[in-house]
């Protein structure tokens, strides 16, 4: 996993709320208005202006201005894969050993096992038996990759005012978190998490559909925690927000 800081994304200001968004954006996440196109409600025309009275531009901003305005990106990430935990251990365990049986010459446990067998017989018991731990190793190991792959399509993006929450492999899922909706900030971190370099960041939000959010297993977390720390201040005084117990 890494960390960036300086990462830019482009935005553009809303022409009915004047806050910051995403340049694609087609509906503001803030006042709820679209954008453009024959959905934008009647009773709330954006501002036009003379390029866009003569078939220009539609946007308030000139196109230097949108290009020009950019957000910063404090801090970008993906889980480790110690995130796993007990399933990364029980597979390699499951792979190890499916090796050891695969390799290992099993005639001769058998035929302690079960005497007085013929060699022809013996041979087709082994044969069977290092079969059936290949293909056992094998799902294994497709079924940690799969998990790996799943656990690294998660991504967190933190800027001053909002954070990302991106996962899905093949249907990709985006969540936003606003800054100003941090009321509190959690870092745990067991002993051995502390000798990996992870951590698990929680934080207690007044946000619906996400009371409490987490990064988990993060690299870089106590730095991850000071960014979010000032970046949910900041966007408090920004709006002139007060959290009440």
């Amino acid at each position: 996993m890494t960390t960036q800081t300086a990462r830019r994304t482009t935005v553009k200001r809303c022409p009915f709320c004047a806050e910051l968004i995403q340049a694609a954006a087609v509906k503001c996440r803030f006042c709820g208005e679209f954008l453009c196109g024959d959905r934008a409600p009647g009773a709330a025309v954006a501002p036009q202006t003379a390029a866009a009275l003569t078939g220009g531009d539609p946007d308030p901003m000139t196109a230097t201005a949108a290009e020009g305005l950019e957000e910063e990106v404090l801090y970008w990430g993906r889980p480790s894969i110690w995130a796993m935990g007990r399933t990364l251990w029980i597979g390699a365990g499951v792979i190890v050993l499916s090796g050891l049986v695969a390799f290992y010459p099993v005639g001769n446990a058998v035929d302690r096992l079960i005497p007085n067998l013929s060699e022809a017989r013996l041979l087709a018991i082994e044969a069977r038996i290092q079969q059936a731990a290949v293909l056992i190793g094998g799902a294994a190991l497709l079924w940690l990759l799969l998990r790996l792959a799943v656990l690294k399509s998660i991504s967190y993006e933190v800027t001053p005012d909002r954070i990302e929450w991106a996962r899905g492999l093949l249907a990709r899922r985006i969540d936003n978190l606003d800054m100003f909706r941090v009321v509190d900030l959690k870092l745990h971190r067991s002993v051995w998490e502390c000798l990996l370099g992870i951590g698990t960041l929680t934080l207690i939000t007044r946000d619906d559909s996400d009371p409490q959010f987490a990064f988990e297993k993060v690299r870089h977390c106590r730095y991850l925690y000071d960014v979010l720390k000032k970046a949910s201040l900041d966007a408090d005084k920004r709006r002139s927000v007060i959290h009440i117990e």
